[in-house]
C-alpha cells in the first residue's frame, strides 16, 4: 500500500497532524508513506516508521511549490491520498481514495483532524525520536544529572510572548529550594532569529541555563523535551511538540485560541490571563504593535498550574 500524506508547512500544525499519520502507520503496517509539508517541520517527519520519501516544500511564487510536488507524485498510483491542504495536488494525482481537510471551528484542531478520517476520538500527537535526535540530545543536555525544566519565552509573534522577567521569576520559584523542582537546571528554546529575545531569561538564570537557542532541529529539540519533567512556554510550535513527546506542557496564552491551539494530552493544559480576549483584540486592532497583551496572566497563577502538572505526572 501507497499513501501520500500532505501536511503544513508551519511547525505546530505540522505536529498536530502527526496523530492521524501515526494512525495511518499502525492501520496499513508495511504500507509505504511519503509525506509532504513545509521545510520547517520536515525533520520532524525522517524516523516515521514505512517512510519512503520526505518531500520538503519551499514556498514559491503563483504557487509553484504545488507545480514541483504534483510533478514528483503524479507517476504513483496512491492507495490513498491524505490532504490537510485541501491541494490541487491531491486532487489531481492518481488515487484509490482520497480524504480532505475541512473546517471545523467549534473543535480543536486535533479533533479537526481526526475528522479527515472520521475518527472520534482523535488520534493524540505522536512523534518518532531517531538515534540522530537522541546523540543531539545527549550532547546538548549529558546524560545524567537532575531534573530539567524546559522553557520556550518567544513565539513566532511578539504579541504572544509572555514577558521574559516573568519566565525568570517562575524559573527561579520552581528551581529554588522547597520549589516543585529543586535543584533542576533549565533548558532555554528559541529560534535562532529569536535568541536575543530570550537573552535576558539567560543571563537571569546564569549557571542554571541550559542554551538550546538556535542550536537544535525539531527533532532534536524534540528529543531534547521528552527530558524534561515539565514545559512552559508560549503558544508555538515549540509547544506542541512537548506535549507530543509525553511531557507535562503548560502554554501560555493571551489573544490567542486555545481552544483550537492548546496543547494537546493528559498532561498538557492552555493558562489564559484575566484579561478578556475580546479586550486584547480591541487592544491589538487599536495598536498591531501591542507589546503588553500577556501582562494579564501572572507568575502565581502559572506556578500554580505548573505545580499541578508535576505533581500530577509524578
Amino acid at each position: 500500500m501507497r499513501i501520500l500524506f500532505i501536511t503544513s508547512n508551519r511547525l505546530g500544525d505540522a505536529v498536530l497532524s502527526s496523530g492521524l499519520l501515526a494512525h495511518l502507520v499502525e492501520q496499513h503496517p508495511g504500507a509505504r508513506l511519503t509525506i509532504a509539508c513545509g521545510t520547517l517541520p520536515a525533520p520532524l517527519f525522517r524516523a516515521v516508521p514505512g517512510l519512503e520519501q520526505l518531500i520538503p516544500m519551499a514556498k514559491r511564487r503563483f504557487a509553484r511549490h504545488w507545480l514541483d510536488l504534483w510533478r514528483i507524485c503524479v507517476g504513483t498510483r496512491w492507495d490513498l491520498v491524505v490532504d490537510l491542504r485541501n491541494s490541487p495536488v491531491g486532487r489531481f494525482v492518481p488515487a484509490a481514495r482520497r480524504a480532505f481537510h475541512a473546517s471545523r471551528p467549534a473543535l480543536h484542531k486535533v479533533e479537526e483532524i481526526g475528522c479527515v478520517l472520521g475518527l472520534a476520538p482523535p488520534p493524540p500527537p505522536r512523534l518518532w525520536l531517531d538515534a540522530p535526535a537522541e546523540a543531539e540530545a545527549d550532547r546538548l543536555l549529558g546524560t545524567g544529572g537532575g531534573p530539567l525544566l524546559a522553557v520556550g519565552p518567544t513565539a513566532n509573534w511578539r504579541g504572544k510572548e509572555w514577558p521574559v522577567g516573568r519566565f525568570a521569576e517562575l524559573a527561579r520559584r520552581l528551581t529554588a529550594p522547597g520549589g516543585a523542582l529543586e535543584g533542576a537546571r533549565v533548558a532555554v528554546f528559541a529560534a535562532g532569529p529569536e535568541r536575543e529575545r530570550a537573552q535576558p531569561l539567560l543571563d537571569a538564570l546564569g549557571d542554571r541555563a541550559v542554551d538550546l537557542t538556535g542550536r537544535t532541529d525539531p527533532l532534536a529539540a524534540a528529543a531534547c523535551l521528552r527530558r524534561a519533567r515539565l514545559y512552559v512556554g508560549n503558544d508555538s510550535g515549540l509547544m506542541h511538540i512537548a506535549a507530543a513527546v509525553g511531557t507535562p506542557t503548560l502554554g501560555l496564552f493571551g489573544p490567542g485560541y486555545p481552544e483550537a491551539y492548546g496543547p494537546w494530552g493528559s498532561q498538557a493544559r492552555a493558562l489564559t490571563g484575566t484579561v478578556p480576549r475580546a479586550v486584547l483584540l480591541e487592544r491589538l486592532k487599536a495598536d498591531p504593535n501591542a507589546l503588553d497583551l500577556m501582562n494579564g496572566l501572572s507568575v502565581d497563577a502559572a506556578e500554580a498550574a505548573a505545580r499541578d502538572l508535576i505533581l500530577g505526572a509524578s
